[in-house]
């Protein structure tokens, strides 16, 4: 059985570690080679070998190609804290550097675990690779083959398919186009019928078709609305392609001007073209959390106090993600992601190869990245709860406002239509593990999965 044992990992390590142009130089170099890419790891480790990382490595791949239909589901609840807890563990390890018993028990947990198990199953198997790849560190080239990332097309894709499905993104971006809509109308007599948005985080452009529509119903042929939205995006083709969509989609309502203006994120506001008491209104839908740094968030928010605007819409997820020790980032990222790819339950069946592009290329990306952020790395997004994005706001010059029961309202109605795939009774104010609920006096709207606060959505403007 060692035998075997031996001569698995000796295949595995002539697959990943060898280069394909063969012979038996190949095989004699295999342990130079090895050493060479491990080096850097093992310096200081007692007791962390090379066939512990061979035998983790040959696990995890055992894992993927292991058919779902054979890997039993986690039904009994102690099993899947069996599997939480053994995380915590690995976890705990790796940020006490004991990296031989953090690969024991990341073996051991890719023994248990699935890509296409059930819900604990695969979040806490995406953890998994994230822990791996910060064991295995940049320097070898086994952390790209973890943490390869999905192409533009795939990362497209499971964003479309996310959004289709859940109320995630729609709620955030709905309730902000309520409030943004209703204080339009409050201008509407001195505005000259013009609206601008300034996105500062436009992406796929996804948020702005239902505003354009509501917009719409509000004009007439001989009465037109303007719109202008000024998006910032992280690259050119993607500006171009947002604006390619959007404006298509804009073309089916005569009775609106649209224009669209895309600017490189980075890009300075002094660029911006606006008209003659057009009503004002800044988007911050996911946005602040990327800013890493809290002097860019300063510095962003009192550009934003130096438009002026009417409105100030602010979405952010919910959490206690900011850099700060390992393992608290740890906990709050594996509270956050288990109560996501739980609520995935609601809307599609675990073997749909949607929910599996959802879950590898746009939430296990998430998981991944999160692990290997180092404390101070420039580029690490800042999840803080609502109460300090609260404070950030107040101290630079916003006050809440008050959002209108249409916007409660439409935020329960989402949750009723977007939960398709399980017959579920409904209260009023859920679907299925999905509730929202009003906070900070009516100023802000939450949506929560089973007890989880997710994200929450507020509306500010100028003192």
């Amino acid at each position: 059985m060692e035998d075997k044992e031996e001569e698995e990992l000796l295949n595995l390590s002539l697959a990943i570690v060898t280069d394909s142009s063969g012979g038996d130089m190949r095989r004699k170099r295999k342990r130079s080679r090895a050493d060479h890419v491990f080096n850097p790891l093992m310096n200081g480790y007692e007791g962390c070998s090379e066939a512990k990382i061979y035998r983790l490595l040959q696990m995890r791949e055992q894992m993927i190609k292991l058919d779902h239909k054979k890997k039993a589901a986690v039904e009994e609840t102690g099993k899947g804290l069996h599997l939480i807890h053994l995380l915590l563990i690995t976890a705990t390890a790796a940020d006490e550097n004991n990296v031989g018993s953090a690969l024991e028990n990341l073996t051991e947990l890719y023994q248990s675990v699935s890509f296409t198990g059930d819900s604990v199953q695969r979040v806490v198997a995406y953890f998994a690779d994230g822990l791996a790849a910060r064991l295995l560190t940049k320097k070898s080239p086994f952390y790209d083959m973890i943490m390869k990332e999905p192409t533009s097309e795939e990362e497209f894709l499971a964003f479309t398919d996310l959004y289709r499905v859940s109320p995630y993104y729609q709620l955030a971006h709905f309730t902000a186009n309520q409030a943004i809509l209703e204080a339009y109308e409050k201008e509407e007599d001195n505005n000259n019928r013009a609206l601008h948005v300034i996105d500062f985080d436009v992406s796929y452009g996804f948020q702005w078709p239902s505003l354009i529509q509501s917009l719409s119903e509000k004009a007439s042929s001989g009465n037109r609305i303007s719109l202008r939205v000024t998006g910032f995006g992280k690259s050119v083709e993607e500006l171009q392609e947002t604006e390619s969509r959007l404006v298509s989609f804009a073309k089916g309502f005569r009775n609106l001007v649209f224009e669209f203006q895309g600017l490189l994120r980075g890009s300075k506001l002094i660029n911006l073209r606006k008209k003659k008491n057009e009503t004002v209104a800044v988007n911050l839908v996911f946005h602040l959390n990327t800013l890493n740094d809290s002097l860019k968030i300063s510095d962003t928010l009192k550009s934003i106090r130096s438009l002026n605007p009417s409105i100030v819409v602010l979405a952010e997820q919910e959490g206690s993600r900011s850099p700060r020790s390992f393992l608290s980032r740890f906990m709050e990222s594996l509270h956050y992601f288990a109560a996501m790819f739980d609520s995935l339950d609601d809307f599609l069946p675990l073997e749909s190869s949607e929910r599996l592009s959802i879950e590898k290329n746009h939430l296990g990306k998430e998981i991944k990245s999160m692990l290997n952020y180092d404390k101070d790395e420039a580029n690490c997004p800042r999840y803080d709860k609502m109460e300090k994005w609260k404070g950030r706001m107040e101290g630079h010059g916003f006050a809440g406002m008050k959002l209108s029961s249409k916007s409660l309202i439409q935020a329960k109605l989402l949750l009723k239509i977007r939960t398709h795939y399980c017959p579920l009774q409904f209260d009023g104010e859920s679907g299925g593990g999905f509730k929202v609920f009003e906070r900070d006096d009516g100023k802000a709207i939450s949506l929560v999965w089973q007890d989880r606060c997710l994200i929450t959505a507020s509306a500010w403007h100028c003192v």
